[in-house]
């Protein structure tokens, strides 16, 4: 994926999911109309609600752990990709430098290379957004449920409003260390990060933490909750510290097995009689 590709295309789905969830307006109940009011918001605050024991905010902590953990094999998925893509890396940069030209004729030679050696090794590299695109309407849906149900809306939870920003921003400041925590520990994983990685890694805390502020508790809640699960999944199933260790191991290995062979293939010292 080209530099800074990757940002902009999260920047502009976080955008647009900001645009889009400000076109709902009106409560949502068992009375709405349309798709998206009668069968996705209204039945999201319903699954909330009966996971809520007689607190929108439990609601809310169960229903993101539930989504969470559905969205798993997903996640998987996605790390295994890139992993692939980042094994990758020395044969693209091998390609970059062989077509090295600028001139247009090059660059499609380029591109055409690149995606043979995609295909051949079974990776897409755009596969590391599909994460991020499933669970935008899942934000965006349950943004809506809790500024549009008046249960969710006006349900509290600890010191929260749930329908109103945290007054105390320890939600919104929670999330941005969780978000921040969760992609830099999968930065960590990486054969190296590059320029637009290291800006994903605090961009991404930063839009949340202005988001948190400004919008329902209840959403910041989400967050916290949900970003939180990733860190630990991230530690369980794919350990960065982990996974740098088994990099050195097979490097020191490597270097070890050369350094072998070129003993082996140098000439033997006659012995001083």
């Amino acid at each position: 994926m080209k530099k800074y590709k990757r940002l902009l295309l999260m920047a502009g789905i976080i955008s647009l999911v900001i645009v889009l969830s400000g076109c709902g307006t009106g409560e949502v109940s068992a009375q709405s109309t349309g798709i998206w009011d009668r069968y996705i918001v209204y039945y999201f605050a319903e699954a909330i609600k009966a996971l809520s024991f007689g607190n929108a905010g439990i609601g809310i902590i169960l229903f993101t752990l539930i989504i969470r953990v559905i969205l798993m094999p997903l996640m998987h998925f996605q790390t295994k990709s890139m992993r692939k893509t980042q094994e990758l890396q020395p044969k693209l940069k091998a390609l970059q430098q062989e077509y090295s030209s600028k001139d247009p004729e090059t660059q499609s030679k380029l591109r055409e290379a690149q995606q043979r050696l995609y295909a051949e090794n079974n990776v897409n590299p755009y596969a590391g957004c599909l994460p991020l695109l499933v669970q935008m309407p899942i934000l965006m849906a349950l943004w809506q449920s809790i500024s549009r149900v008046p249960e969710l809306k006006q349900g509290h939870f600890l010191w929260l409003n749930l329908g109103t920003a945290d007054p105390t921003f320890i939600l919104p400041i929670l999330a941005a260390v969780f978000t921040f925590a969760s992609t830099y520990l999968s930065s960590m994983s990486q054969i190296e990060s590059n320029a637009s990685m290291k800006i994903m890694n605090f961009a991404m805390p930063v839009m949340i933490l202005v988001m948190g502020v400004n919008l329902a508790s209840g959403l910041s809640l989400y967050w916290v909750i949900s970003n939180a699960f990733q860190v630990v999944q991230t530690l369980i199933i794919n350990n960065p510290f982990k996974i740098r260790k088994e990099r050195e191991e097979e490097a020191q290995r490597i270097r070890e097995k050369e350094r072998a062979l070129k003993k082996a293939m140098s000439p033997k010292k006659k012995r001083k009689k």
